[in-house]
């Protein structure tokens, strides 16, 4: 049998790309070499880290918020296997619904290692040793991302963690090192921050989250100094050694001539970001190029080195998200099928879900400077909107971003609760070209957080009504 289309490996760009190719009439198969459908963000990424991040903003609400509100309730006691176990019935009710949705879909799903033999076919190993090769017309590779790791540093997932070691857990930390100022060593870091762990975050530039707008990244890392997360910036591990159950790390200076430092813990978690996977899949083989940071090279179109094989998501170039890599398979699919698919890369949001949350989409400050572009700045804190001030979430702010000349919207930046929510009027609007005034003029329910980006897009024509 050929198949129309084989995608190898079902994370959110794969199983979204085979889905959508199915709704457009084409015979399709995957290749998954987990036992369960979904990568890394449904097995032990994006959903089960959600599920953590609140279940333990719930312990921490019980524990600090509740009598603020008059409600009095007894000292909260965590009951950690139940939390664990709540997330794993995340995990599975989303790994199950994929499967369901192939089924629905009429894709076929080889379980097994896939390994590209040319263009057209596909070999699947599979656990027990044998083998089976698969022929298809086009060739989907959405192989996702693997943890970045330090040289020296072994990983052993049980002290020494990644994200996923770090998502299982067996105890509560006492004292527990991030490294890595990044979106997943933060809200990892909050987890156990919140469930009783006093965390040190290193990091080995001199802020956190790089490549969020600078003025975002500052105020959030002090509400997190403020919840009691430690920061050591322009600093990097240099080495771990064991001390009875500790761990003791040493920190240097990532430059300059100041005094390494030695810090014991519990834990380290390392979270240094993500690299592509591209490993067994025989590309080298088959002609199929990588640029210098492992990543697939592909054209316009998602077409690699050699026709009939294309590629997406985190193993392409552009930011390592699930919503991007769906988008891709979507834009994919239709491009398959002969239709237009596309993606605006210039409109992806990103969210960081800790609590307060930060959400960005388009361009930051430090860009629209760097590329030379006239804006105007419009920013409305949340200490001013009468529905954060109901719940006790007054912290942070809405920043858009508005071309000085044409006052069409380049960027918006929320820190504060929801803001992952938020988000998505900004993007819909810089989907359409909107400008500042549009989003200002859009009547926002009363009350809502959501009014501050109102009044924050107001704010670019220094005209706010309650600021």
């Amino acid at each position: 049998m050929t198949y129309d289309l084989v995608v190898i490996g079902t994370g959110p760009g794969g199983y979204v790309c085979a889905i959508r190719a199915a709704q457009l009439g084409m015979k399709v198969a995957v290749v998954e070499k987990r036992a369960t459908h979904g990568g890394t963000c449904l097995n032990v990424g994006c959903i089960p880290s959600k599920a953590m991040l609140h279940t333990s903003e719930l312990f921490e609400e019980a524990g600090h918020s509740f009598a603020g509100f008059g409600i009095k309730v007894a000292k909260p006691k965590l009951d950690l296997p139940a939390m664990m176990k709540h997330k794993q019935e995340t995990i599975d009710g989303n790994v199950g619904g994929i499967e369901f949705l192939f089924k629905k879909n009429k894709i076929t799903a080889f379980h097994g290692t896939g390994r590209i033999l040319g263009a057209g076919k596909v070999e699947v190993a599979h656990e027990d040793g044998s083998t089976e090769i698969v022929e298809t017309r086009n060739i989907v590779i959405a192989t996702g991302s693997d943890v970045a790791r330090l040289p020296g540093i072994e990983i052993d997932e049980e002290q020494v963690v990644s994200s996923t070691g770090a998502l299982a857990l067996d105890k509560v930390p006492g004292k527990m090192i991030v490294v890595g100022a990044g979106v997943i060593g933060l809200e990892l870091g909050s987890v156990w921050r919140r469930l009783g762990a006093e965390v040190t975050v290193v990091e080995f530039l001199d802020r956190i989250l790089p490549g969020m707008d600078g003025d975002v990244a500052k105020n959030f890392q002090r509400m997190l100094k403020k919840q009691g997360m430690k920061f050591m910036l322009s600093s990097k591990l240099d080495g771990i050694d064991r001390k009875g159950k500790k761990l003791v790390a040493t920190i240097e200076p990532a430059a300059g001539e100041a005094a390494a430092e030695t810090i014991e813990a519990d834990v380290i978690l390392v979270a240094i970001g993500r690299r592509p996977y591209t490993e067994g899949l025989g590309l080298d083989d088959v002609g199929v190029a990588l640029d210098d940071k492992g990543r697939v090279k592909t054209d316009g179109h998602f077409k690699t080195s050699v026709d009939g094989i294309y590629a997406i998501g985190d193993v392409i170039a552009g930011p390592m998200l699930a919503h991007k890599a769906e988008d891709e398979g979507v834009a994919l699919a239709e491009q398959l099928s002969g239709q237009a698919g596309h993606v605006n890369y210039d409109v992806i949001p990103g969210v960081v879900y800790t609590m307060p949350e930060v959400a960005s989409v388009g361009k930051t400050e430090e860009e629209l400077k760097e590329a030379g572009t006239a804006y105007s700045v419009g920013k409305f804190p949340f200490s001013a909107n009468g529905r954060a001030k109901a719940m006790g979430q007054t912290e942070g702010f809405v920043k858009v971003l508005a071309d000085q000349e044409t006052d069409r919207v380049l960027g918006v930046h929320i820190v504060g609760a929801g803001a992952g929510e938020m988000i998505h009027e900004a993007a819909v609007i810089m989907e359409f070209g909107g400008s500042a005034e549009d989003l200002g003029r859009t009547c926002h329910a009363h009350p809502t957080m959501s009014e501050a980006v109102k009044e924050a897009a107001l704010a670019v024509d220094n005209r706010p009504i309650h600021m």
